[in-house]
């Protein structure tokens, strides 16, 4: 079983950056891919980045060149940094482990939301 825990969201200016942080519990962080999920007022959950075990990423379009994902395995740590954030940024970020080897679901966080204002 995986627990995840995320902080580091609030309300910020158009431009202005933020840096989430995801801790997990457990031993096995280290080989999961994590990522990060968001969901827009209204709107449904959408992916934002993904970093394997090994450290490969991918970003969704809208972020590319803005966010990066990047982990710390010795403090169970995932993180989103955001630059350059727009007010269609704002939504509840979610740290997610998906749900494949070594895990047989997948674990999400509660949440951590982010307000661009304009």
């Amino acid at each position: 079983q995986v627990q995840l825990v995320e902080s580091g969201g609030g309300l910020v200016q158009a431009g202005e950056s933020l840096r989430l942080s995801c801790l997990a519990s457990g031993s096995i962080f280290s080989i999961l891919t994590m990522a990060w999920y968001r969901q827009p007022p209204g709107k449904q959950r959408e992916s934002v980045a993904a970093i394997t075990s090994s450290g490969d990423t991918n970003y969704a379009d809208s972020v590319k060149g803005r966010f990066t994902i990047s982990r710390d395995n010795a403090k169970n740590t995932v993180y989103l940094q955001m630059n350059s954030l727009k007010p269609e940024d704002t939504a509840v970020y979610y740290c997610n482990a998906p749900g494949r080897w070594p895990l047989n679901r997948a674990y999400w966080g509660q949440g951590t939301q982010v307000t661009v204002s304009s």
